[in-house]
């Protein structure tokens, strides 16, 4: 649309110079205040002859050409520094050519250097011009690593039409960025802008590669997500050993068994490293019989970062079709022809026998002219969306890499990790997918297909905290582990394991220091209810609860361990252990009590309490203390019992969330985001229609169409009737001939592109034969902006013709309204 309204306004404009030609030499231009004629009012009559005349223009559209190409560059909105050389950069074209035909004469081995391509106009322009270094407004592309991985990802790779030689054309950054595709010395030319423009010491380098890093052919690399880091082993301090240490016990097992577990243990051992020398011969093999023909002559363009600046410790090569990092050393670097940045060329004077591993020489300035190529700009569109058409699939060892930009999926699927069993990736091992901007704050889903497992990671924000969570189901009372975020809930949890007949709880920070509860259930009684999990709860058989200790009370009445056998009606209670004793104090209750006849006396005695004291002879707990501590107990059962029917009932809440949030996948967007935010986008909408109709009633109301016929009347003249008339008719008439000339200027202005169209049309059925493919690539894009500029011109006059006769009855009604002619033309209506 940006583009039509472009082209409309283009027309417009010649309009007016052709206005403005006529006017100079000579010719009448018709203006509303030089119209005199006389026309009766407007009848249906004059109406439809007004149609007419507009419908008897005919237009004629041609034919499309018979080729077409698709995504041509239109070089001629380019600037002026694409389509053209200063004299600064004709001498130094004129120098770089004598020093290739220098290099030609002294090493007639070597192949000719890539110094000087032609650009996306055949403009030639040297290497070094052609790098433009920009720093970035985006935090995240000012280290190398992340730069490089925006520029693989954002940009979609082409092989090298030659890969024997460097591309005859090597466009600016500008246009690989517009159009996201290019070959290896587009990705480098632009990574290494945006490294330089960052602070390194980044170059190009024309060189040769592997045959896997020409063609990024990633089925024999490992993927980076699948690599798990390296675990640092910290060794144990062993304590010294205490000179009255009490011996370990006797080792009674059997040496025989040890010895039939070790021998298995090698057979197993000795299995799986055959199994991998096979694999590895295998793969040998399949390599040997796929050995490249062309190999050490693949041409390869990638980036060398020197050490020094930005602190970088050591040199490195950056793959730009990959953004992997390599060694200076590495093998799949075959040899360098010649490297560049902004300020120097360097060309390699060595034998590559022993592939890179050369010296470096010394820095020899350059007065280098600046680059042609504009800054290099990437719109926050742009930089979000990263991947062309919003998604990127990468292939490797036994793994599958897809990338979406973000809200591109409607669940916020940013990224799927598939890992195979096989090198042909048929059997698929697990899937991880990364999410990105979801009301439920799913940030990673980890699916095992071989165990069935399945496990989600959540980002702090959960409703209920959820952290973690793996399920082999969804189905309620199923084998699971809920882990959450402990300082986002009051009740101190931090996981909690579910299984058909247990659920285990653990807890931290709670101001009563529980740090473990265990329940075991029982059969569930069969009830016919609607939902049996909510209304016929599963009975509880025992409740183990764990405490930390509680540095406030003494050890032997700080409760460590209390059970609840809840079908035995029995209490079980053990105390935390003194510092300087290796047994605790226990003590039993049974919750069986007696009462009177009259049902409202409990009696207390001594065989309902069980205990064992450490120290028996510091205190003797009383009957009343047993008493008034099993009465507590009591209630504490029922508390607990009460909290684990409400972990229940949570779990259920949480998995009903989880399968509502499944189905809906609701995504937020900022209130920033104008373009998905739908209220703020309905907003602004609404705020730019009322103040267009604003700003068309103050044009309108500024604008007098009567004021050039009322400036031909004596100044201070009262208006007559027969005035009136002939004012409104001049008005009219004035009208009516602006529309003719318009649509015969349209029409006019059709013609004249058919015919250069046709012409060219005609010199190339006469000249196909001989014509080169940069002539044939001219007249493609010749063809496509002129009939782009044939549908316009159509387009405009229909829609000319359709309003027209509309605008006409507008005026007139206008007219008829103004409130200095509609008293005067009350009488003719």
């Amino acid at each position: 649309m940006e583009v039509l309204k472009e082209k409309v306004e283009e027309e417009e404009a010649a309009e007016r110079e052709a206005e403005a030609e006529r006017a100079e030499k000579g010719e009448k231009v018709t203006r509303p205040s030089e119209v005199r004629k006389e026309e009766p009012t407007m009848t249906p009559e004059m109406l439809r002859d007004l149609e007419k005349q507009l419908s008897d223009i005919e237009i004629a559209v041609p034919e499309k050409p018979a080729i077409v190409t698709k995504d041509t560059i239109d070089i001629f909105k380019l600037p002026w520094s694409y389509r053209s050389n200063t004299p600064k950069e004709e001498h130094l074209l004129q120098v770089a050519d004598n020093f290739s035909r220098q290099y030609s004469h002294l090493c007639p081995d070597r192949v000719p250097l890539f110094l000087y391509p032609l650009n996306e106009c055949e403009v030639p322009k040297f290497v070094s011009t052609t790098i433009r270094p920009t720093l970035m407004p985006y935090p995240e592309l000012y280290n190398w690593d992340s730069c490089a991985q925006f520029v693989a990802d954002f940009l979609a790779m082409e092989a090298l039409s030659e890969p024997l030689k460097p591309p005859s054309h090597l466009y600016s950054p500008t246009t690989v960025l517009k159009y996201q595709r290019g070959n290896c010395f587009d990705f480098s030319t632009l990574l290494c802008s945006m490294l330089i423009g960052a602070g390194y010491d980044a170059y190009c380098i024309n060189g040769y590669g592997s045959q896997d890093l020409c063609l990024m052919d990633l089925t024999r690399e490992l993927c980076p997500l699948t690599v798990k880091p390296k675990k640092t082993v910290q060794e144990k301090e062993v304590a010294p050993p205490k000179k009255y240490a009490v011996k370990p016990p006797r080792d009674l097992t059997s040496r025989f068994e040890q010895e039939q577990e070790m021998k298995k243990q090698k057979e197993i051992k000795a299995e799986e490293e055959k199994q991998l020398r096979e694999e590895v011969e295998r793969l040998q093999e399949a390599e040997n019989a796929n050995i490249d023909p062309l190999h050490g002559l693949r041409v390869h363009s990638w980036v060398l970062v020197l050490s020094g600046k930005r602190e970088v410790p050591e040199s490195f090569f950056i793959d730009p079709f990959t953004a992997r990092s390599y060694s200076t050393q590495d093998n799949h670097f075959l040899g360098i022809e010649s490297l560049w940045n902004h300020k120097n060329y360097w060309v390699n004077m060595q034998d590559c026998w022993n592939c890179c591993k050369g010296k470096e020489e010394e820095d020899k300035s350059f007065d280098m002219p600046h680059s042609w190529v504009e800054q290099i700009e990437i719109s926050p569109e742009a930089f979000e969306t990263r991947c062309p058409n919003g998604k990127k699939v990468i292939q490797y060892k036994r793994a599958k890499l897809e990338k979406w930009a973000p809200y591109l999926n409607s669940n916020g699927l940013m990224c799927r990790l598939s890992t195979y069993e096989d090198l042909e990736c048929t059997k698929i091992l697990e899937i991880k997918e990364w999410y990105k901007n979801r009301e439920d704050m799913l940030e990673l889903k980890q699916i095992n297909k071989v165990t069935g497992l399945n496990t989600d990671y959540f980002k702090p924000g959960h409703p209920q905290a959820l952290r973690v969570h793996s399920y082999m189901s969804m189905q309620p009372e199923r084998e699971r582990s809920m882990e959450f975020y402990g300082t986002a809930r009051g009740d101190g949890l931090i996981k909690r394991e579910e299984t058909t007949t247990t659920m285990t709880e653990y807890y931290q920070g709670r101001p009563d220091f529980l740090s473990h509860r265990h329940v075991i259930f029982g059969p569930r009684v069969k009830k016919f209810t609607v939902n049996s999990a909510e209304s016929n709860p599963r009975p509880m058989v025992k409740i183990t609860e764990r405490f930390f200790r509680n540095p406030a009370k003494p050890a032997d009445e700080d409760v460590e361990e209390r059970v609840f056998l809840i079908l035995e009606e029995r209490i079980q209670l053990r105390y935390h252990c003194r510092e300087d004793h290796i047994t605790a104090s226990k003590r039993e209750f049974l919750r069986r009590m007696e009462v009177d006849s009259k049902g409202n006396k409990i009696i207390m005695t001594p065989e309902m309490c069980i205990s064992f004291e450490v120290e028996p002879m510091e205190h003797t707990k009383k009957l009343l203390y047993q008493y008034e501590t099993m009465i507590q107990l009591k209630n504490e059962e029922k508390l607990s019992r009460h909290q684990v029917w409400e972990s229940e009932l949570e779990v259920l809440e949480i998995l009903k969330l989880l399968e509502e949030e499944e189905e809906a996948h609701t995504l937020k967007i900022s209130i920033y985001d104008t373009k998905r935010n739908e209220k703020s986008k309905e907003y602004r909408e609404t705020m730019e229609r009322v103040m267009h109709e604003e700003h068309l009633r103050q044009v309108e109301a500024q604008l007098d169409y009567l004021a050039p016929f009322l400036a031909q009347l004596p100044p201070g003249e009262k208006l007559t009737r027969w005035q009136a008339m002939h004012l409104k008719d001049e008005c009219l008439s004035d009208f009516k001939q602006r529309l003719i000339d318009k649509a015969n200027l349209i029409q006019a202005r059709f013609e004249k592109e058919t015919q250069e169209l046709q012409k060219k049309q005609q010199w190339y059925q006469e000249n196909q034969v001989t014509l080169t493919t940069e002539d044939e690539d001219l007249y493609l894009s010749y063809c496509s902006q002129a009939m782009f500029r044939i549908r316009i011109l159509e387009q405009r006059l229909n829609r000319h013709k359709e309003l027209a006769p509309l605008k006409y009855l507008a005026l007139e009604e206008k007219l008829y309204k103004d409130p200095r002619l509609a008293e005067l033309l009350k009488v003719f209506a």
